[in-house]
């Protein structure tokens, strides 16, 4: 694996057994259906945001091009399949040859979505498109609903620093998912090691009330942190008194002192008093950190306090209420045959409530209006009208199996910026309420 958005080369096992069984079920029957060949489209969508969400962030597209470029089936795998009879003969030789020589189009990373968008569009034969589904799935719901979250967060923050600290609130590596998909929707940094080592993430961290209890005193744990780290460092001033241990903090380090970091109380009312003492004893360059489970609810009240940085955990790595974003991967067109020139046909799913879907190979463009604000999100098949030609979506991610579409991560991050800037001003409402953009089929 070589992503151009990796910080560093890691070396990572096939993805081809992150998927469901009836993958390969299905490709089985396709197989001795003589139906495996034909010409499939694919497309990633989902049908409604989350409950009050006014946009979607895509994330995770990087990490899709390096599974689909994984996406292979060694020996152990192979004798796997076979002993435990999860599949035929025929169907083992077949996957042993198996990668993906298809075309993969896509909304950009950092981008917003809405509902209905043709987030990712997979084209090549059915067998080897339909096995994608369950990891291309797994990766964008998952960092999608993240990016969500921190781009919510941001916000709401209004400009001041984020920290992600998730990592002890989640899978081990869903953590470092999480602080590369906190990156793209507006985080600073993150305290995972992993996320800085593979992304290059800035990384941050100082100490916890485990430090402090450590020594004989408050001081003496401030004195040995300055010691080591330095008159810039953050300390962490709620183990015991916060009034007493900013007093004992400055003193220690001097007005040089780089952050104090709360992390319980009332954080709006501690966050004042700790301001008016620490310029009272002259730190006035001092920076405030709180912590303390927060979402973008509590970010958003703290508005009004001189809060310079948030930390936060829990509720950013599972998506503040909404861990998935319901991405759902849905084949829309096939042909009768593998034939480049056999005509592809609409299919679609017909079914009673909410879980039907559109058919047809989808392009999506955005309208703007004369201000340059986008008012619709529009989607189609066949044509796109020339009027947006220039404001089309998709772009191209893997060309007849290569991929030709990854990007260094701080573009992800960049364009998220853009984009969310592009939007209503509605859109930054915390509010429940409906997509800040309708989707107008044509």
């Amino acid at each position: 694996m070589n992503s151009a958005d990796l910080g560093r080369r890691v070396g990572v096992p096939s993805t081809a057994l992150f998927t469901d069984q009836y993958e390969l079920t299905m490709v089985q029957a396709a197989l001795k259906a003589g139906t495996a060949d034909r010409r499939s489209v694919f497309e990633a969508f989902t049908r409604r945001l989350p409950e009050g969400r006014r946009y979607g962030v895509v994330a995770g597209i990087g990490r899709v091009l390096d599974a689909v470029e994984n996406f292979h089936f060694d020996d152990e795998m192979l004798g796997f399949l076979r002993d435990q009879h999860i599949v035929d003969g025929p169907t083992v030789d077949w996957l042993a040859d198996y990668r993906f020589s298809g075309d993969i189009w896509g909304y950009p990373e950092g981008e917003v979505y809405f509902p209905g968008s043709p987030l990712l569009r997979v084209e090549g034969s059915f067998a080897e498109c339909v096995l994608l589904e369950t990891v291309i799935l797994s990766i964008l719901n998952h960092d999608s609903a993240i990016a969500a979250a921190a781009s919510r967060m941001s916000a709401a923050a209004g400009g001041r620093r984020l920290i992600e600290m998730g990592a002890r609130r989640t899978h081990e590596l869903s953590a470092v998912a999480s602080a590369r998909s906190a990156y793209i929707g507006g985080f600073h940094t993150t305290s995972d090691l992993a996320a800085g080592f593979r992304y290059n993430i800035p990384t941050v961290g100082t100490s916890a009330h485990a430090f402090t209890l450590l020594h004989d005193s408050e001081r003496d744990a401030f004195r040995a942190q300055v010691d080591s780290l330095g008159r810039g460092t953050s300390l962490l001033v709620d183990t015991y008194d916060v009034t007493e241990a900013v007093r004992t903090a400055v003193e220690v380090a001097g007005p040089e002192l780089g952050a104090v970091r709360i992390d319980s109380g009332d954080l709006l009312l501690v966050a004042h008093r700790v301001r008016q003492q620490l310029d009272e004893l002259g730190a006035t360059e001092t920076k405030i950190v709180v912590t303390s489970d927060l979402d973008e609810y509590a970010i958003a009240s703290l508005a009004a306090a001189p809060v310079d940085a948030y930390g936060v955990g829990t509720q950013l790595v599972t998506g503040s209420g909404h861990p998935t974003c319901s991405m759902v991967y849905k084949l829309v067109a096939r042909a009768g045959s593998a034939d480049p020139a056999d005509p592809l046909v609409p299919v679609v799913k017909k079914s009673l409530g909410a879980k039907s879907s559109r058919g047809g190979r989808k392009w999506a463009a955005r309208r703007l209006d004369e201000t340059g604000v986008a008012e619709a999100e529009v989607i189609g098949t066949g044509d796109v009208p020339e009027e947006l030609a220039e404001r089309q979506m998709q772009v191209r991610l893997v060309r007849g199996g290569e991929v030709v579409g990854r990007e260094p991560l701080e573009a992800a991050r960049e364009r998220h910026v853009a984009a969310r800037a592009g939007l209503p001003m509605s859109a930054m409402q915390l509010s429940r309420g409906e997509p800040v953009l309708p989707t107008e089929y044509v």
